[in-house]
């Protein structure tokens, strides 16, 4: 089990024909979900609040196990990993940044992730990930800068400075695939713009997962899936899907006018 993965190409990520109810629910909350996720894709989430897009991302790291189909990481069904072997793989960043009292670098560099403590605590490792993540210019400024004290919670901090320094430690664990989880909606949308630039240059090799309610955010991604009630309805790039699927449409212009849509090649 510890070794699981071996077999299949790094960061490549298969549902199949994936379906998930909660226990003693009476419906799935997604259903017959398939797709490939090829190693250094991104790969972006939407639909409507409630179309189950946090629940398909959460089978991943394997928060939750599908009821039908499977999920495969390298070639192998998560439920064939130990926990541990599958989330070494795996940087995931939730809505709701999560800091821990302690320093700058202590928080970036929190979390096993099989490789030796000091090489994932290095100042090289904690200032490349907040370079990438964007947080190595307000870092800078504190008093202390990777040494300044974070309170519990990250009280002294803002909430994009949280959830900036939450992606921080996600990337300074080297992962094979990056999950993130409406991760860039405390973010305004220059940071947001410039953090996906720095992981498309300097992450090329590792997967990548965007939920996001930004069009803004995913209209860059290799592949994007358009979730509707728990299904897929629509599968393309952001030029494919506002020709084929009126759901992405939909959500697309209720944030951007035609003439904008027209005029970024968006």
């Amino acid at each position: 089990r510890e070794n699981a993965g071996a077999a299949g190409e790094k960061g490549v990520v298969q549902f199949k024909n994936v379906s998930f109810r909660y226990p003693g629910a009476g419906d799935d909350v997604i259903s017959g979900i398939d797709f490939t996720a090829r190693r250094g894709e991104t790969v972006a989430v939407v639909g409507a609040t409630g179309s189950g897009k946090s629940t398909l991302i959460s089978l991943i790291p394997r928060f939750f196990d599908c009821t039908e189909g499977a999920v495969l990481v390298d070639g192998v069904d998560v439920r064939d990993y130990s926990q541990e072997a599958l989330r070494d793989r795996i940087g995931y960043i939730p809505q709701k940044a999560l800091l821990f009292s302690g320093t700058v670098a202590s928080n970036i560099s929190f979390g096993d992730n099989g490789r030796d403590a000091d090489e994932r605590s290095s100042t090289e490792n904690i200032e490349r990930a907040a370079s990438i993540s964007q947080s190595a210019e307000f870092i800078e400024k504190m008093e202390g800068a990777y040494d300044a004290e974070i309170a519990q919670g990250g009280a002294n901090v803002s909430g994009g400075q949280r959830q900036r320094l939450t992606i921080a430690r996600a990337i300074a664990r080297d992962p094979e695939i990056l999950v993130f989880d409406d991760s860039f909606s405390a973010l305004d949308y220059q940071t947001d713009r410039k953090l996906r630039q720095e992981l498309n240059e300097n992450t090329p090799g590792v997967t990548k997962f965007i939920v996001a309610q930004r069009i803004g955010t995913i209209k860059d991604a290799d592949q994007i899936l358009v979730l509707d009630h728990g299904k897929i309805v629509g599968r393309g790039t952001h030029e494919e899907l506002l020709e084929s699927c009126d759901v992405y449409k939909e959500i697309a212009l209720s944030q951007l006018s035609e003439e904008e849509l027209a005029k970024t090649g968006a």
